[in-house]
């Protein structure tokens, strides 16, 4: 079965995102900058410090992310949400206290029909969606 990875886009700060998530959400962070890969020869030497590809890995979740977009390209980007489906309580709202930070919360983490469920932008202009239910834990996700 195919596995879908979330690659978020920056024009600059994407080595900075990312080890902001890897605070929030612990994993284990890769990162490439142009510079230390093959294409280096091919690119600018201003491009050398961005991020060509970078991977934070969390068991069975991997986000990945790249510096490789120019602004006016990510202006004109679709809005998409990355839903962290929580296996508690504490868990949805730890996660949700970390990745608000400096960020602007859209929809208070609170108790639905459906479970808790709350969502934010982060610092960096992404949507986060965040859930936990009891009846569906998010190792049967």
């Amino acid at each position: 079965m195919a596995k879908l990875n979330p690659y978020l886009h920056f024009a600059g700060n994407c080595r900075e995102a990312m080890e902001f998530y890897k605070d929030c959400l612990g994993g284990e962070l890769h990162i490439e900058t142009v510079g230390n890969s093959p294409a280096a020869q091919h690119m600018p030497p201003e491009t050398h410090n961005s991020v060509m590809h970078a991977e934070l890995r969390l068991g069975h979740f991997t986000l990945m992310a790249s510096d490789m977009f120019d602004a006016a390209e990510l202006a004109n980007k679709s809005d998409i949400s990355l839903c962290l489906i929580c296996g508690s309580t504490a868990e949805t709202q730890g996660l949700f206290a970390k990745l608000a930070r400096g960020g602007n919360v859209t929809h208070e983490l609170k108790e639905e029909f459906f479970g808790t469920f709350g969502d934010l932008i982060d610092r960096y202009g992404n949507r986060w969606m965040f859930q936990f239910s009891p009846e569906m834990p998010a190792s049967q996700v």
